[in-house]
């Protein structure tokens, strides 16, 4: 009874961290990465269509992104989409190919995107925290429908704090793992 419930909190969490580390993947450092530009949702075929599926992303060198789309007829809405992203990024259309090069990130700009990681890093532990509420309240219920002892329940509620500890030391390693990127020049 107790370890499916668990099992069902742990995967709850897991996907918390996984969405903020991909959250994370797309917030800039000093190098390229494809991630940076996979997140950007293009106006192609009347419909919002995220990038990855309209082009080939690379990264050719290390301050330098190129976008290849598969139908030419949208190079000119990915240069567009690219342009208004809150990225700052300044992309360069050939007809064929379009280059995102990477301006050097200045200190003040290192500055505003900690404060934005530690931001996602608080919303990461809030809904750490709401799924511990949720299971504290799944674990009361089931004391109250004698489904578990009060002891039982003292010896769940433990482990759902210790799991919930847990997975919030993987939210702060993940953010300071990113800081530590942007930091570095």
């Amino acid at each position: 009874m107790v370890e499916p419930f668990l099992q069902s909190m742990d995967a709850r969490m897991k996907k918390a961290v996984s969405a903020l580390r991909e959250e994370l993947s797309g917030i800039r450092t000093g190098r390229a990465s494809t991630s940076l530009l996979e997140h950007i949702m293009v106006e192609a075929y009347g419909t919002p269509t995220p990038l990855n599926q309209l082009a080939a992303i690379n990264v050719p060198e290390a301050r330098l992104i190129t976008v290849q789309p598969w139908d030419k007829s949208t190079t000119k809405a990915v240069e567009k989409a690219i342009m208004e992203s809150d990225l700052g990024l300044n992309p360069m259309n050939d007809g064929e190919m379009i280059r995102v090069p990477l301006p050097e990130l200045t200190e003040e700009r290192r500055k505003e995107l900690v404060k934005i990681l530690h931001k996602l890093g608080e919303q990461g532990k809030v809904a750490m925290r709401n799924i511990r509420r949720d299971s504290m309240d799944q674990a009361k219920k089931m004391e109250k429908g004698k489904k578990i002892s009060l002891d039982e329940l003292r010896q769940l509620e433990k482990k759902i704090q210790d799991r919930t500890d847990h997975f919030i030391k993987d939210v702060d390693g993940a953010v300071a793992q990113k800081e530590t990127d942007i930091m570095q020049v």
